[in-house]
């Protein structure tokens, strides 16, 4: 699973790159990116994990300075498995973060 950042954003850029005219005309990139403010391209993407060892991964991956760090949600501790557990108490801290970070984009 840790591998699966890396080749999404791998795979988004060799089909779009950062030209707005790849793939079928202006609107084409920005179904997967957002233009900051600056010009640059970032990922409409909001990394979520109880446990935060798999959204390190995207930390400290080849592709790390593309994710804005708001984009990286991670708890403290994972559910063990458990639905009940990540529904009801570990993930309740942090589903209405995680909102707020989807709205943005």
């Amino acid at each position: 699973i840790s591998q699966f950042p890396d080749s999404v954003s791998s795979g988004i850029n060799a089909e779009y790159g950062s030209d707005k005219t790849i793939g079928g005309g202006e609107d084409a990139i920005n179904t997967f990116f957002s233009e900051t403010g600056a010009g640059k391209h970032v990922p409409r993407a909001v990394f979520l994990a109880l446990e935060p060892t798999v959204v390190d991964e995207v930390r400290t991956g080849t592709y790390w300075a593309l994710f804005h760090p708001e984009q990286l949600i991670t708890g403290k501790e994972d559910a063990a498995i458990n639905y009940a557990r990540g529904h009801y108490t570990v993930g309740k801290e942090i589903v209405d973060l995680c909102l707020d970070r989807v709205r943005k984009l």
